[in-house]
């Protein structure tokens, strides 16, 4: 079944009691037993709910995954994978990634005596050698969050699996429609589905897909042990996104490919960070494994001042200045400030992460009205 397809279907049957083509909200907490123990299949709603459990069915399905768990954010679903450990494990992880997945490892995680270890997940070789005897799990995303770095993650999932290592990839980013991290051997597929599975900044949600029978027991037994669950209108919001996400991400991808060139042709520019670019870093990895591009990038200024970039940040009309990602309108973001202000800051700059990066988010407007936007914001 080809994704669009299966993105308007997967998951969606006929309401039994109304054949009402649209999944229900089943508003309810909980749900009347015929006696102690013998139900229809749901018993209370932070365990189970028809709404969700379609939704689950349809996230499994978009990541050709056989399981999929939803979770009231996407940071609530970090927080079950990271759970799976225990005092003295290691995981390792990408030094360039989204300041809430750091956040949570350095400040929440640490102190429970799990040790977090950080390095260029760009060079396969040097997860490696990193690894020992107490490391559980790899942890990446791809393309990083802001700086749009790529990682292999067939070469990594083979390094992993020859030390017995989970792999997780946080696929925000790319979302389902641009990448597959389980057909690439991945064994832990993240998303925060308030982005582009949602797609119009009305919700906040998050999702796990996996294909381990096992690994979905344990994740399922601290979904509902955690209660870190949407409700049904949010699954409902979701499911509806999910929908239309392949002509989105088409558009996504047409408006970042235009928007990233006429950045890096502009002479105000200094460097643009867009893996479509042939001489991105791993230009041929993105091209191998990824569907497309997408509307993700950032740039710097030739004038490399904090104060240059906060006066384009403060002059676009079309751009909205706001943190999140991923939805039909196009945002601008100041990461040092914003999305990634809990990193330190000369974590961020050995990162390539300066104060003066802006963080595009291209949604699907016309690109020509964009363009003309970041033109008199940059250009003055």
């Amino acid at each position: 079944m080809k994704k669009g397809t299966k993105y308007i279907h997967a998951g969606a049957q006929p309401d039994p009691a109304t054949g009402a083509i649209m999944t229900p909200i089943y508003q309810t907490s909980t749900y009347v037993q015929e006696a102690p123990g013998k139900n229809k299949g749901y018993e209370y709603s932070r365990t189970h709910n028809p709404t969700r459990s379609a939704l689950q069915s349809a996230l499994a399905a978009a990541e050709n995954g056989r399981h999929a768990l939803c979770f009231s954010s996407g940071m609530a679903a970090t927080d079950a994978v990271v759970k799976l450990l225990k005092p003295g494990d290691e995981l390792i992880a990408a030094a360039d990634m989204y300041g809430g997945t750091f956040r949570i490892f350095t400040k929440v995680f640490e102190k429970y005596g799990i040790r977090f270890t950080f390095c260029d997940m760009q060079n396969p070789d040097e997860l490696a050698g990193l690894m020992n005897a107490h490391t559980r799990m790899v942890w990446t995303e791809t393309p990083t969050n802001p700086m749009m770095t790529v990682t292999d993650i067939e070469a990594v999932a083979k390094i992993c699996k020859s030390k017995n290592v989970l792999l997780a990839v946080d696929n925000t980013f790319a979302s389902p429609y641009l990448q597959n991290p389980l057909d690439l051997g991945a064994d832990i597929v993240v998303h925060s589905a308030t982005k582009y599975i949602a797609g119009h900044s009305d919700v906040v949600h998050g999702c796990i897909v996996v294909n381990d029978d096992n690994l979905n027991e344990q994740l399922a037994f601290i979904q509902n042990s955690c209660g870190a669950v949407p409700g049904p209108q949010d699954c409902f919001l979701v499911l509806r996104g999910l929908k239309t996400l392949h002509v989105r991400m088409q558009r996504h991808c047409e408006n970042g490919e235009k928007i990233a060139r006429w950045l890096r042709a502009n002479e105000k520019v200094d460097k643009v960070n867009w893996c479509g670019f042939e001489d991105h870093p791993n230009y041929e990895v993105a091209r191998r494994q990824m569907h497309g591009f997408g509307g993700m990038m950032s740039f710097t200024l030739k004038d490399d001042s904090i104060e240059a970039a906060m006066k384009v940040l403060s002059h676009t009309k079309l751009f909205s200045l706001a943190e999140s990602l991923g939805g039909v309108e196009s945002l601008i973001g100041h990461p040092a400030t914003m999305t990634h202000a809990s990193i330190p800051r000369e974590q961020r700059l050995k990162n390539g992460l300066t104060d003066s990066l802006i963080r595009l988010s291209v949604g699907i407007e016309d690109a020509d009205d964009l363009i003309e936007d970041l033109r008199q914001a940059i250009n003055g």
